[in-house]
Formats: C-alpha cells, structure tokens, sequence
C-alpha cells in the first residue's frame, strides 16, 4: 500500500472547532460566528476544555447550545490530567444524558501549580476508561502530532504513544496543525507501517494575526516555516495584507493535503468566521 493510500478509503470528513467564550461580549461574537460557520454544515463541532477542567461547566453549556441551536453534531472536548475516575464518570453520564456520541479524548494541560497527575497520566489511559464505562456509545477522537508532540523523547516515541491511544478503542483522529503537508504525508505513512488504520484528519489553522499565530506555535511546537514566517514578518501591522497572504497559503495546503488523500479537514476556528469561510469557499466545498 502506497503512502496515503489507507487514509483515501475514509469518507471525507470536514470540521470545525471552538472554544467556550469567556465572558458576555465573547458570547456574543460566538453566537454570531457560529450561526455563519453553520451555513458550512460541517460534519461536527468540536468544543475545547481548559486545562485541569477549567472551563468544564462552559465547555457543558456550549456543546449543548451548539447541538440544540444549529443541529449539527457537537463533540466536546475531555481533558484527563489532574482528574479522578469518579469526575471523568460523572462528565461522561452527563453528556450521554444529552444526546452526545461524539468525543474528542486529551491529556490536557497540568493546570499551574499543581503537581500530581490526578489518576490518569495519558490520553491512552482516558480511552480505555471510556470504553470501559460506555462501551461504543461514543466516537472517540484523539490528537496526533505530525510534527511530534513538544513533550514527546523523540518521534518514535511519539508514534507508540499515538498507536497505544489507537488501540484503547479510539475511533479517529485529529491533528496538531501544521503548514508543511510533507510533514503529515510522512507522519501517515509511518503510521501505516505500524498497523495504524484509523482516519487521520489534518488540523487547519487559519492565519490572520501573526503574533498571536507565532505564539501559539511556540507553545504547542508547531512548526512555521522560514518561508511564511519572513513574509507575514514583511506586512508587520497590515493586516489585510496578512489575511490575504494567509488566505492563499492555508487554501494552498488543504488543497494538496485532500488531493494526497487526506481524510477531511479540522478548522481550528479561534472562534471566528471569516478566514474559514474563504479557505472553504477557494476550496470549493460550499458546492459540495
């Protein structure tokens, strides 16, 4: 089997990402984003978690009011450092009790301050509680690392991790993002040479502001190629500049990387509207 090829059976999948807003005003710009980014129908919507559980009662109320208000499948996300089985169970019934199939399983962030894990140490761990209370009532989601993740000893580490969180019972998963696709064509490929056959699903970040992107890059480890990096550094505060560079770049990938085969897209929305839309306009699936 060719590099990509097990990845080309899945049905192509495309989806988006928030996160809980924060505080009235941030519900608002949510709501509206939301109710645009909806016209997409994209396949699910998943919700993130705050480190140690944080924003757990908001990530609850926005997975809900997506599912309700939109009807489009909403899949929250469930951080497991520094929790207990008994709060993980009660998370888990609370949202079987609403309808919820869908899950997107994470270690998560240790919360500052704290030093002790809590009774689950990796993602794998999570996948296999879950499994054990629910059996195959949810879609398990996990998250891989193209680029290998900041914490990992080295990439084949990195890779047994992925394949032991594979075999607990996840259903798929969904990348860090990336810019350069070489990176995910040969993280899949490595992938396949250990018997992992599960969808693998790109993570797209939309670039519109290059300090909060380059931040974010250095937290997570994700790579910004010199190339990109020196051009978004040229436009300093031009910020229509900035979108529309980041608009044909980001467009550029997810062409190549669903010509490759890629089995769908995640938008990391950042909780706003505009860049997604034109990145899935260029690509042509409003017309799908």
């Amino acid at each position: 089997m060719t590099p990509m090829e097990s990845q080309k059976k899945y049905p192509k999948i495309f989806s988006l990402e928030f996160f809980p807003p924060k505080n009235h005003e941030a519900e608002d710009t949510f709501r509206t984003n939301l109710a645009k980014l909806a016209t997409l129908k994209p396949k699910f919507c998943s919700v993130t978690f705050g480190a140690g559980g944080t924003t757990r009662e908001k990530t609850f109320e926005t997975v809900i009011e997506i599912q309700r208000n939109t009807g489009i499948e909403a899949a929250p996300h469930i951080s497991c450092i520094a929790s207990t089985k008994a709060s993980i169970r009660e998370v888990l019934e609370a949202y079987k009790n609403q309808g919820i199939r869908h899950i997107v399983a994470l270690r998560g962030d240790m919360p500052s301050g704290m030093l002790s894990p809590g009774e689950f140490r990796y993602a794998n761990e999570l996948v296999e509680f879950i499994r054990q209370e629910t059996g195959d009532h949810f879609h398990i989601e996990v998250a891989a690392y193209p680029e290998m993740h900041p914490q990992a000893a080295n990439m084949e580490a990195d890779l047994r991790n992925f394949k032991r969180k594979v075999e607990a019972g996840a259903n798929s998963a969904i990348t860090q993002y990336f810019y350069n696709p070489e990176a995910y064509f040969r993280f899949v490929d490595d992938c396949e040479k250990m018997g992992i056959d599960i969808p693998i699903v790109p993570g797209i970040m939309p670039i519109s502001n290059y300090t909060q992107l380059a931040r974010f890059s250095d937290a997570c480890g994700a790579d910004i190629p010199r190339w990109i990096r020196k051009r978004l550094e040229v436009f300093g505060d031009d910020r229509k500049s900035i979108r529309a560079f980041g608009l044909e770049v980001v467009t550029d990938l997810c062409r190549r990387l669903l010509e490759q085969g890629a089995p769908g897209l995640h938008f990391y929305t950042l909780n706003r509207a505009e860049a997604v839309l034109g990145i899935w306009r260029n690509l042509g699936l409003d017309r799908s």
